[in-house]
């Protein structure tokens, strides 16, 4: 594209649409009315889009599509890199799908889940009963579990050796639920879709923001902790 010869609105849509196949006038207009672009006007009022508008489109569009920033989060380090600042350090990529979800194919009774996991077959029935574990039906209409629900159990047996009840782990749960519920909203159009280069990438960032989900619960509920212990 010239640097000197300015696109209209329409022109800008055929040259990026190959890319981007969603793009759309209004879409482009959201990005002005947003502050995101900023095109010249001609005299007689119609947008002309420069080289450099025309790749600031597209770096806001490949961030939206590929790493699903939310537009404040770009419309902030556009400004940072319009005042010169540098531009922060991308996070650290994070697990592989195939690691992060591999297993829990496996199907078992409640007697072969209380073996697995090591915990007595009483605690399987109330983390049912409780909502903790969730039973699904088998071929022969036998609930079964999933190696999922083994380190459920597991954990829930500490938790309760502690002196906690299974209602008490099923807040924990609860809290779990709405984190999935949150992250799904991420990766709803690239699953709806259906294809498989978007399901990879919806398991990509699905596991990354997971394991980064555990990390911050992590790190804040040791923090309370420590202040608990008045360390």
């Amino acid at each position: 594209m010239s640097e000197r010869r300015a696109l209209s609105i329409g022109e800008v849509i055929e040259l990026l649409h190959e890319e981007f196949p969603d793009i759309t006038i209004s879409k482009l207009r959201f990005l002005e009315s947003q502050s995101l672009i900023r095109p010249a006007r001609s005299s007689a009022g119609y947008r002309q889009f420069r080289a450099p508008d025309v790749e600031r489109v597209r770096y806001i569009l490949r961030q939206q599509r590929d790493h699903f920033l939310p537009l404040k989060v770009i419309k902030a380090k556009l400004a940072a890199w319009e005042r010169g600042e540098e531009p922060t350090v991308s996070p650290a990529a994070g697990p592989l799908p195939e690691a992060y979800f591999a297993g829990g194919k496996a199907r078992m009774t409640a007697d072969d889940l209380a073996r697995a996991a090591g915990v007595p077959l009483e605690l399987v029935h109330r983390l049912v009963e409780h909502g903790v574990l969730d039973r699904r039906r088998g071929a022969d209409d036998e609930p079964t579990f999933g190696e999922d629900d083994a380190a459920v159990a597991r954990a829930a047996q500490r938790l309760v050796s502690r002196g906690l009840e299974p209602r008490h782990v099923k807040s924990l749960c609860l809290a779990s639920h709405r984190e999935v519920d949150l992250l799904s909203q991420l990766t709803g159009p690239l699953l709806r879709h259906r294809t498989p280069a978007g399901r990879r990438q919806a398991a990509e960032v699905l596991a990354d923001c997971a394991q980064a989900a555990r990390d911050l619960q992590d790190a804040v509920v040791r923090s309370r902790l420590r202040e608990l212990l008045g360390a």
